[in-house]
């Protein structure tokens, strides 16, 4: 398994780099604040989860909420993944260097591979 500093030394650097380390500062502020809405949302129906549990609810009433709460996390990575795609990855992309638009496909495929099954 990588390092968590061989990961970082290739990944692309991100067009919204900021100072020591990555912050999107691209973000479209509408994207943003839905993405927060959703992200209480969810906080909201994990905590109705947890109180299923302690309730000793159906178990398949339970799986039924999980899988809810997995489809409105991977709604909220989908808007991360469209905001990335805009705006670092194609500054990167159309870069001249041709070794930053080969570290960003890799981190995206990685992305794509690893996270957005």
């Amino acid at each position: 398994m990588p390092s968590k500093a061989n990961a970082h030394a290739r990944s692309a650097e991100c067009a919204c780099l900021v100072g020591p380390g990555h912050k999107a500062v691209a973000v479209d502020p509408a994207l943003k604040l839905s993405n927060q809405k959703r992200l209480r949302r969810i906080e909201g129906q994990v905590r109705g989860l947890q109180k299923m549990v302690a309730d000793d609810r159906y178990c398949s009433d339970i799986i039924v909420q999980i899988a809810s709460v997995q489809e409105a996390l991977r709604g909220v990575a989908r808007n991360l993944m469209k905001n990335h795609l805009h705006h670092c990855a194609a500054k990167a992309l159309h870069s001249a260097k041709k070794e930053e638009a080969n570290a960003m496909y890799d981190e995206l495929l990685s992305l794509i591979y690893t996270h957005l099954r």
